[in-house]
């Protein structure tokens, strides 16, 4: 039997999503050279594309519910958002995302671990690839082992740790519709960021208007399309298509990286990240695909 084609408009749609997240990095360090902190743009980008969202929610007595699990969801998916934005204004673009796409191994792992997922010999392989290169990724030779160079490191890695655990959520909270579970993750974001922002001793930047504004329109324009893009996407094609489709966020982070910031990667992190991109694509062709993450725990 032939397989039927991909519709145009979703792949368009995936390559949209995919692009705009592996770009992202940069409207986010013009908005802080312009004098906003990464935590003070993830509150307010976040908070406008939850007051932009509010309206598509439903279901809502699905969520009251399942609260605990919905909360969950709010905090696993709130961290995994203000890390990637916190580890993309630290880190070297190319590194960090390919960190954060250990995600698929970790949700191997905690599917296992908490929904008694068995992985398979697959399942296996893939998170034996994908640590094994995290391990050439990080090894250190003067430290003697396989850990994180710096903060923007453990950002990355915590990201798509939380990421992981927030598709564990969205799993178990299969009667609620995708529209509250993408409110959940944007208040999630903006709620920790904001708490972050209130902290003792941390102070409102001195910016000016348009970088509150350039804030808002990222969330408005930016993080809402991103995450209904990808919705679209995903739920209009199988998931191991969709998956290897926003695989393209590497090259688009890739490509932006070298051109606007003149950021190179070494030979170590291509073939660390050669073994994590191989794994992805080996858990896109299961049913655990990272297209299934992306779609609500990423907004």
């Amino acid at each position: 039997m032939r397989k039927e084609p991909a519709p145009v408009a979703a792949v368009a749609a995936l390559l949209y999503g995919a692009t705009l997240w592996g770009v992202v990095w940069y409207p986010l360090r013009l908005l802080e050279a312009a004098g906003l902190g990464g935590v003070w743009i993830t509150f307010v980008s976040y908070a406008a594309a939850l007051l932009a969202g509010l309206p598509l929610a439903r279901g809502w007595r699905a969520v009251a519910r399942n609260a605990w699990g919905a909360a969950a969801l709010a905090l696993t998916a709130g961290w995994c958002n203000l890390a990637f934005v916190l580890a993309m204004l630290e880190g070297t673009v190319v590194r960090v995302l390919l960190l954060f796409y250990l995600a698929p191994a970790w949700a191997a792992l905690l599917g296992w671990l908490f929904l008694g997922e068995r992985p398979g010999a697959r399942g296996v392989a893939m998170v034996a690839a994908a640590l094994a290169g995290a391990v050439v990724m990080l090894w250190e030779p003067a430290a003697g082992m396989p850990l994180p160079a710096g903060r923007a490191d453990w950002l990355a890695l915590s990201a798509g740790l939380a990421f992981a655990a927030a598709n564990v959520c969205v799993r178990g909270l299969a009667t609620v519709p995708l529209g509250a579970k993408a409110v959940l993750t944007w208040a999630g974001v903006a709620g920790l960021a904001g708490l972050a922002a209130a902290w003792p001793g941390t102070d409102v930047p001195a910016a000016d208007a348009a970088a509150w504004a350039g804030a808002v329109a990222l969330g408005l324009v930016g993080l809402t399309t991103m995450t209904l893009a990808v919705q679209y996407g995903v739920e209009r094609m199988p998931v191991h298509r969709s998956a290897v489709i926003l695989l393209f966020e590497l090259v688009a982070g890739a490509v932006s990286a070298a051109w606007l910031a003149h950021e190179g990667v070494a030979l170590r992190e291509w073939l660390g990240g050669a073994l994590i991109v191989a794994a992805a694509l080996v858990a896109a062709r299961g049913e655990a695909g990272g297209a299934a993450m992306a779609r609500e725990a990423r907004g």
